[in-house]
């Protein structure tokens, strides 16, 4: 199974922003041990690789999104480090020559149903639409793959974990939940918290 069919498997996915090295590897065990299996690691310092590079070592690891990349460089480095998929806030067709050149997936990151076609042309395999929720949320990934089913979206930006299967019903393949899961939690209540998204996710 590559990596595109886990996340479409899974259906939801932890989205975690944390700059304190110990504590983001120790929020993505919690997480896993909640049974969450895909998380995007958004790049904000150099550690948060080194991150990536200790968690893909692993034993029963999750799958590892390199978020917020930008730059070839940026890409390249997460690739070094372990990543299994790189995602991009923007449009940016030297990453897709760069992925497609690696072999490794690109998830392209659009908030418009122009953005998203822009994407889908490009070849993107996934979509991500973020902000989701301030966009209109579950209605508006209807509206957007109402005359492009042919799109394949996955869902970010400020979700409830209540607001999961809303979201997988309204086409999404997979839904993202950053903070809901793991702001002002003990690792215990992370726990929880990601049995509970995962629940939610494959009632639908």
């Amino acid at each position: 199974m590559n990596s595109i069919e886990v996340i479409e498997k899974e259906k939801v996915f932890a989205v975690l922003r944390n700059t304190q090295p110990e504590e983001t590897k120790n929020i993505i065990r919690a997480l896993t041990d909640g049974g969450i299996k895909v998380i995007e690691l958004v790049i904000e310092t150099p550690e948060t690789v080194k991150v990536i590079r200790d968690i893909t070592n692993e034993p029963n690891r999750p799958l590892i999104m390199a978020g917020g990349i930008i730059t070839q460089r940026q890409a390249q480095i997460a690739i070094d480090s372990g990543a299994d998929v790189i995602v991009s806030p923007v449009f940016q067709m030297n990453l897709v020559r760069l992925c497609k050149s690696q072999k490794i997936p690109l998830i392209m990151t659009a908030t418009t149903p122009n953005e998203a076609y822009s994407a889908w042309k490009a070849r993107t395999q996934l979509i991500k639409i973020s902000p989701a929720n301030p966009m209109g949320g579950a209605e508006y990934i209807e509206d957007i793959l109402r005359p492009m089913k042919f799109i394949n979206i996955i869902a970010a930006g400020s979700i409830k974990i209540d607001d999961i299967q809303a979201y997988l019903s309204a086409g999404a393949k997979a839904v993202g939940i950053g903070r809901a899961l793991y702001k002002n939690l003990s690792y215990s209540e992370i726990t929880q918290k990601a049995i509970l998204a995962c629940k939610n996710a494959q009632s639908v």
